[in-house]
């Protein structure tokens, strides 16, 4: 069965999540700009009262997916700390201004994570050939990509996540992420066979993920 994972920008919305039977966190902050490292105490707070899976966002400041020395440091650090807290997974990703993967960068931090496993996230969507791309993060030792077919939403990249998934040949999963809702997601697993998909379940403006929202992807998986 399909896997269910729920990106939480707040404590609360973990909790939600867990209860309503997600697989797996993606604990962030920065909802305003797609997701940022969350702040160590949130992080130690969530893995203190959910049961599931905690991924951690590794990600310095909004924007794009070039870093300064100075951040890749800080990303190096955060890494570290997650270490000591015991979190379940990292999510991360670089790349270089013409939008193909930062090989030695992200190396580095597969490696310092390890034995921790690393998501390659939506930084993903803006490489220049998602062909290659997905041989590199493989090369890397990621072991999922978060991805929306490098459309703008799922529904858009439905082909192209169709297409990854057979390229992937089992070797790195493909997570459909980006616009996917209850009302969706049945249709994006039918015809893209994976195996995990993500969302953030928040269905008004504020940045809380939806209970019942969870429970009917849940259902339609």
């Amino acid at each position: 069965m399909t896997q269910l994972e729920i990106a939480c920008f707040n404590t609360e919305s973990a909790i939600i999540a867990a209860q309503a039977g997600a697989d797996r966190i993606e604990l962030c902050a920065g909802i305003e700009v797609g997701g940022t490292t969350p702040d160590i105490t949130d992080v130690r707070d969530v893995l203190k009262q959910v049961m599931v899976p905690v991924y951690v966002m590794v990600r310095p400041r909004g924007g794009d997916f070039l870093y300064t020395d100075d951040e890749f440091e800080a990303m190096k650090k955060s890494i570290a700390d997650l270490q000591k807290l015991h979190v379940h997974g990292l999510v991360f990703g670089i790349l270089h201004e013409d939008g193909t993967i930062d090989l030695k960068r992200n190396r580095l931090l597969v490696a310092l994570a390890h034995p921790i496993p690393c998501t390659f996230h939506r930084a993903f969507d803006r490489v220049v050939d998602w062909n290659t791309a997905l041989e590199q993060v493989i090369d890397c030792g990621f072991s999922t990509i978060l991805t929306s077919g490098t459309k703008a939403n799922v529904v858009e990249g439905v082909n192209e996540l169709k297409a990854m998934q057979i390229a992937a040949k089992g070797r790195i999963t493909i997570m459909p992420g980006g616009g996917l809702r209850s009302t969706n997601v049945a249709g994006i697993v039918q015809q893209t066979q994976v195996t995990f998909v993500h969302s953030s379940a928040i269905t008004d403006t504020g940045i809380k993920a939806n209970g019942l929202e969870i429970k009917a992807l849940k259902q339609q998986l």
